[in-house]
């Protein structure tokens, strides 16, 4: 949460304990709000970055470890045990698996470091988020409180009217 949004929550908590006036309800809410709708906007990213997530998802998964080994083991096995007019990668160099072995390893890599930056962006939005709700909660706490406390001085000052009355007319009889 930047500096200036825990600023304002602070000098708004201190607003609210020195007039000892609650904030409205309609108020409380619209501040959820519009919290919840600017994360919701920073959710949002381009159809690169959901490919570059897709991507990140999938080639970090056991899946495409088994689809690369599996790969690597019949190109390999194929170039060293086929008949030796079939071998189209000759042993020891499997020069063409190295080749492919190298793009792949380079078009992922980017890839996959821009989708976790994506993630990472995302989950850092989130936890900007949950603090500011979390910020409104306590707020929301405080205004609960400030709103029993001014009940319970009402209740207290009726009852006083209340047993003075009583009192008055005891003394009246």
């Amino acid at each position: 949460m930047p500096l200036g949004d825990l600023l304002f929550y602070s000098y708004l908590n201190l607003l609210l304990m020195e007039n000892n006036t609650p904030i409205s309800v309609e108020e409380l809410k619209k501040r959820r709000e519009e919290i919840l709708e600017k994360n919701e906007k920073e959710k949002k990213t381009t159809i690169l970055g959901r490919i570059a997530i897709w991507i990140t998802e999938h080639v970090g998964s056991m899946g495409f470890f088994i689809i690369i080994f599996i790969w690597s083991v019949s190109w390999l096995s194929w170039n060293i045990l086929a008949p030796k007019n079939l071998r189209f990668d000759p042993f020891p160099g499997f020069v063409l698996w190295l080749f492919i072995s190298n793009m792949i390893q380079l078009f992922t890599m980017p890839l996959i470091l821009l989708g976790q930056n994506i993630q990472s962006k995302a989950s850092d939005s989130r936890d900007e988020a949950d603090l500011k709700i979390n910020s409104q909660a306590a707020l929301e706490n405080e205004t609960i409180l400030l709103h029993l406390e001014n009940q319970n001085k009402m209740m207290m000052k009726i009852l006083k009217a209340i047993e003075k009355q009583e009192k008055d007319e005891a003394k009246k009889s």
